[in-house]
């Protein structure tokens, strides 16, 4: 009689069986309706029937409470969630009508239960004792289980094996112990094959009257991402030429080596080859490529199984010795140039290229990384000035590099005051439109005494100096003018002048673009910057710190030569740059090169998932540009379009290839 009485009540008041309900954060009156959010009646509550409401989350549930309408009592089901910060609401029926109260569970938890079996993610929801709650559809495609299979039996017995289903057991129910949410990565195997997911898991209560708690495993694929991340992993350590490792590959096992050397000795035996620069001139970088790899193999032909042999770039190889000794060090030299004098032949053709070799040993000519290789690389030259094909040892009187420091500390400051440095500009084409858009500006000396001296042979020196201030002053400077003067006659192109390692730490280059904004009253500066992956070596902090002033300023920050240096996937996400220039090995040969195609290809996801533009530069052949139209270049540099050029001549060739620009 009581449970026909309650549902006449409220069919009386409201007109249906099911009204709507609504509790205010601020208020402790249940608000009762046949419309949805109107107020036709305002129940009182107690305390704890608040606080059980208000204990409500965004998952819909549901909860019984006693209550009074015009003297009436009632016993009310309340269906419903936390709709917002500020309130509560659902539908309510009388606690014995069994058929309202399913249709307000079924409609408040339609919407939910759609959520979970369309997500996007592979839901799977476990009790405490590891049994399957809910099995989506995704879980369905991967594993090739139905639910109503999977349902109530125990997740170890259904997709593990013995001793993994132990270990993750162990670690369940640990969890459930604490109660707190975690995240975990595992290989899971599926109908796909193997896969590795992503598990962001979250403890969540039934939400009834019942005080039980469920663990919810929300999974993502990341198999894709995680390939990709090894793919980069393997292009920033392998040498793309003779799949050798490469400088960041050897200097990193030098670090190691020389911090747990013990008592023993670390050798470093240097390499450049003779001659090699000629070859490559005459033949072709195809062939000069080809030799690199059969000298790569002559080489390691030579080594113990103690010795790693590693590519730095150009002509230049290094052979790291552990636990060495200098008749070990001579002996393995003196098997290199012996091998090293026989012919190499390529294809139909033969050819010498024999080489000079520099040893250096640790601790007694250096107990650092940079100075053990300084030292291997300064007896290397000077085995180059005693006739090639030989080795020598270093010793303190090796002074070569001491001299040329003199020379160019006189001159180049001479060159600074007396205006023998000049900026050639070359030109970066975009990809989509074929219009350039930005300029790379590169510093050229010509000295009276040398002749035309190329940025690699004075720039180490000046970033020792401290002349590298002065010198990165003047070439933003010089670059912010020039792309005002540009604007000013209709020619809108950005500069991208290179930064160095030493200019990144000094927080005098923040300075210099502020003065040189104001100088040409500027908001925003129209010169972006090239920085290398050795910037962010010393101190990637600080580095950063500069790189988001410089954004601010209006600069974009570019990262040069990627793939040669030290950067990393997980620093690609997490310092402030706008695109990558891909290092000119890369690009070379790249339509006939599928290890090249893949990285680049590897690089380029990467890049568009982080916002990045990809740069190209060194692009010499219709072939190469055409493979990099392909694949979604955004922007390509090289000889195939212009060479740097000084900026009247730059004009020329601006008129010449876009001639609806007018130059005054």
């Amino acid at each position: 009689m009581f449970e026909n009485q309650d549902t006449s009540i409220l069919s009386t008041y409201f007109g249906t069986h099911s009204p709507f309900w609504r509790l205010a954060f601020d208020s402790q009156a249940l608000e009762l309706s046949a419309i949805k959010g109107a107020t036709n009646i305002a129940i009182p509550l107690n305390s704890v029937q608040t606080m059980r409401i208000r204990k409500l989350t965004g998952i819909t549930a549901s909860l019984d409470i006693e209550i009074e309408i015009y003297g009436h009592p009632l016993h009310l089901h309340l269906v419903g969630r936390k709709i917002n910060e500020k309130e509560w609401g659902g539908t309510a029926s009388a606690y014995a009508d069994t058929e309202s109260v399913a249709r307000d569970l079924v409609i408040g938890l339609s919407f939910a239960e759609q959520v979970v079996s369309e997500a996007n993610s592979v839901i799977v929801i476990l009790d405490k004792d590891g049994c399957v709650q809910r099995f989506n559809h995704l879980s369905e495609e991967y594993t090739g289980k139905k639910e109503q299979d999977v349902i109530g039996k125990n997740v170890y017995d259904l997709f593990m094996t013995a001793k993994e289903g132990a270990s993750s057991r162990k670690n369940i129910e640990g969890f459930f112990q604490r109660g707190a949410s975690y995240e975990a990565e595992r290989w899971v195997n599926t109908v796909k094959g193997k896969r590795l997911f992503l598990f962001r898991n979250k403890f969540v209560h039934s939400g009834s009257g019942k005080n039980e708690r469920y663990l919810i495993c929300s999974g993502t694929d990341i198999t894709k991402e995680r390939r990709a991340q090894e793919r980069l992993r393997i292009l920033a350590n392998t040498d793309m030429i003779t799949g050798l490792p490469n400088r960041h590959a050897i200097h990193e096992r030098i670090n190691s080596a020389i911090q747990t050397r013990g008592d023993t000795s670390v050798g470093i035996i240097y390499l450049d080859l003779d001659n090699f620069k000629k070859v490559n001139d005459h033949y072709g970088h195809m062939f000069g490529d080809r030799l690199l790899k059969d000298v790569s193999l002559a080489i390691l032909s030579c080594l113990d199984d103690n010795e790693m042999l590693a590519r730095l770039g150009g002509d230049e190889f290094i052979v790291l010795v552990e636990n060495a000794t200098m008749n070990l060090l001579e002996k393995t030299t003196q098997r290199i140039l012996n091998r090293m004098k026989l012919p190499f032949r390529v294809g139909l053709i033969e050819v010498y290229t024999g080489c000079s070799i520099g040893i250096a040993l640790c601790p007694e000519h250096g107990d650092t990384l940079e100075n053990i290789i300084r030292s291997a690389d300064t007896a290397m030259y000077t085995a180059k000035e005693h006739g090639k094909q030989t080795y020598s040892i270093f010793s303190q009187q090796m002074n070569k590099k001491v001299s040329e420091y003199v020379w160019l500390d006189t001159n180049l400051r001479k060159g600074l005051e007396q205006h023998q440095l000049q900026i050639y500009y070359q030109p970066k084409i975009s990809t989509k439109t074929g219009k350039v858009h930005s300029v790379e500006a590169l510093v050229r000396w010509l000295s009276p005494e040398r002749g035309l001296i190329a940025p690699l042979e004075f720039i180490s020196y000046a970033e020792e100096s401290g002349l590298i201030r002065p010198l990165g002053k003047w070439v933003l400077q010089t670059s912010m003018q020039q792309a005002v003067d540009w604007r000013k006659r209709g020619i809108n192109l950005r500069v991208a002048v290179n930064v160095s390692a030493r200019q990144l730490m000094d927080e005098a280059i923040v300075t210099s673009f502020i003065e040189s904004l104001e100088a040409s009253e500027l908001e925003s500066s129209l010169v972006d910057v090239e920085l290398t992956e050795s910037c962010l070596i010393d101190n990637e902090d600080a580095a950063i710190n500069i790189m988001k002033q410089l954004r601010h300023l209006g600069a974009q920050v570019h990262l040069d030569d990627f793939g040669t240096g030290y950067s990393s996937l997980s620093q690609l996400a997490r310092i402030p740059i706008d695109a990558i220039k891909l290092d000119q090995s890369f690009v070379r040969h790249i339509d006939t090169n599928p290890i090249s195609q893949s990285l680049v290809r590897a690089i380029i996801v990467v890049a568009e998932a982080l916002k990045m533009q990809v740069i190209a530069e060194g692009v010499e052949t219709k072939e190469e540009e055409e493979f990099l139209d392909s694949i979604g270049i955004d922007e390509k540099q090289g000889f195939l379009y212009a060479k740097p050029m000084p900026a009247d001549e730059l004009e020329h060739w601006l008129v010449t290839q876009h001639p609806h620009l007018s130059l005054d």
